[in-house]
C-alpha cells in the first residue's frame, strides 16, 4: 500500500462542517492557505480545463468582502424574504474568519467540456481544500447562500457571464472540541449488481 489507508479514513470521515461562531481569533496563515488551495489543484479535470478560481479574503480584504456581501444581499432580496438577522449575520461571520474563499468556475472559453462537468471539478476541489484544512485540525464552513448564483452577484465580482459562484469558503482555529458525527451506513445507498 502506497500511503496510510487508516489515516485518509480518518481524515474524510472525521472532516467536519465548523461554523464561524467557533472559531477564534487566532489567525491563519498565508503559507497554510497556498498549501491548501494548492491541494485544491490537483482534484480531477476533464480535459485539464482546470476551471476553479479562488479569490482570497483576509485582514481589511475581509471588510470588503463583507460590504460585498450585505449589499448583494440587501439589493437581491424581496422586502418580503429580507430578514435583519440574517444581513447583520453575513459580517459577524465574516469578523469572526481571518481567511475566506470565494469559490468560482471560470468557464473554458470554446470547451467542449458541459458546464456540469467544470462544476463538477470545482466541488472536487473544494473537497481537497476541506480535508486539507481538516488535516491542519482548521474549521472551515462551505457557505452557498442563494443570492451567490446571480448574475448580480457575478457582475459584483467583476465575472463573466458564463462563470459561475459555487461558494464562499470560511476558515478559522475552533475554540471547541471537534465534532463528531454520522453517515447512514454503506448498505442504505448502495445497490451491487455483479451477475
Amino acid at each position: 500500500m502506497r500511503y496510510n489507508l487508516s489515516e485518509i479514513n480518518e481524515l474524510i470521515r472525521n472532516r467536519r462542517t465548523i461554523y464561524p461562531e467557533q472559531y477564534t481569533e487566532r489567525v491563519v496563515q498565508r503559507d497554510m492557505l497556498e498549501t491548501i488551495l494548492t491541494n485544491g489543484l490537483w482534484a480531477p479535470t476533464h480535459g485539464k480545463t482546470q476551471p476553479w478560481r479562488f479569490k482570497v479574503y483576509m485582514g481589511e480584504g475581509r471588510v470588503y468582502l463583507a460590504e460585498k456581501m450585505m449589499k448583494l444581499y440587501k439589493s437581491i432580496t424581496p422586502a418580503k424574504d429580507f430578514k435583519e438577522i440574517k444581513y447583520n449575520r453575513i459580517k459577524d461571520r465574516i469578523d469572526r474568519t481571518s481567511a475566506l474563499v470565494l469559490l468560482t468556475m471560470k468557464r473554458t472559453p470554446e470547451t467542449r467540456i458541459p458546464e456540469m462537468e467544470e462544476i463538477e471539478a470545482v466541488s472536487c476541489a473544494a473537497q481537497n481544500i476541506l480535508l486539507t484544512a481538516a488535516a491542519y485540525g482548521l474549521g472551515a464552513y462551505w457557505s452557498s447562500p442563494k443570492f451567490l448564483y446571480t448574475e448580480e452577484a457575478k457582475a459584483e465580482f467583476a465575472m463573466e457571464s458564463e462563470d459561475r459562484i459555487l461558494g464562499l469558503l470560511y476558515f478559522g482555529y475552533t475554540k471547541d472540541k471537534w465534532p463528531r458525527s454520522h453517515r447512514k451506513p454503506l448498505e442504505y445507498v448502495t445497490e451491487w449488481i455483479d451477475g
